[in-house]
């Protein structure tokens, strides 16, 4: 189930605000600037499935946001547990960082945990299949896809070169909840 959970900036160990309703998720966070939606596939999509195939399920939705936010490039990524370049991976996404673009993510399956530094809170999103986030430029954030990685997120890009991070050197990431979820939930 998705969850919103808002926390202090200065204390990652109880949250000020919990939500696992979506609308009241998507309330939340467009207050903050924001996107959160719910897609649902237009095809049936299975594991393994070819990015093409991802896609088309999903192409309508695409095309929305491609005309609503001038994306030009769209692709799949999935990682399992198997992966094994995991920890590394994880590891990079977890320190925060901006983008000079909107990060946009949608699940298709699995989950994974994105916490927002925005002004003096931190909102950390648990995202799960059929949800999509739309972190906006320069909002300082990190990504946590868990100790045994378990997801396949389309990601929308203005940018052809895709993913380009600044890092803070903040060490803010390091004071909050890790995505700790078993693979696959």
């Amino acid at each position: 189930m998705s969850r919103l959970r808002i926390f202090a900036e200065s204390d990652g160990n109880q949250p000020v605000f919990v939500a696992e309703d979506h609308a009241q998720i998507a309330e939340k966070l467009g207050a903050r600037g924001v996107r959160f939606e719910r897609w649902e596939a237009s095809a049936p999509v299975a594991a393994g499935d070819s990015q093409e195939a991802v896609i088309a399920a999903y192409q309508h939705d695409i095309d929305r946001l491609k005309a609503q936010g001038g994306y030009q490039t769209v692709d799949v990524v999935s990682l399992q547990a198997s992966h094994p370049q995991k920890d590394t991976l994880r590891k990079k996404f977890l320190d925060e960082h901006t983008h000079g673009e909107d990060e946009v993510r949608f699940f298709v399956a699995g989950s994974g945990l994105f916490s927002l530094h925005i002004g003096t809170e931190v909102c950390e999103v648990l995202c799960e299949q059929g949800d999509l986030i739309s972190v906006p430029a320069l909002t300082r954030h990190w990504f946590d896809m868990g100790p045994e990685p378990s997801f396949v997120a389309i990601r929308l890009f203005i940018n052809p070169a895709g993913w380009v991070a600044q890092f803070t050197g903040s060490p803010i990431a390091s004071q909050f909840p890790r995505y700790d979820s078993p693979s696959g939930s």
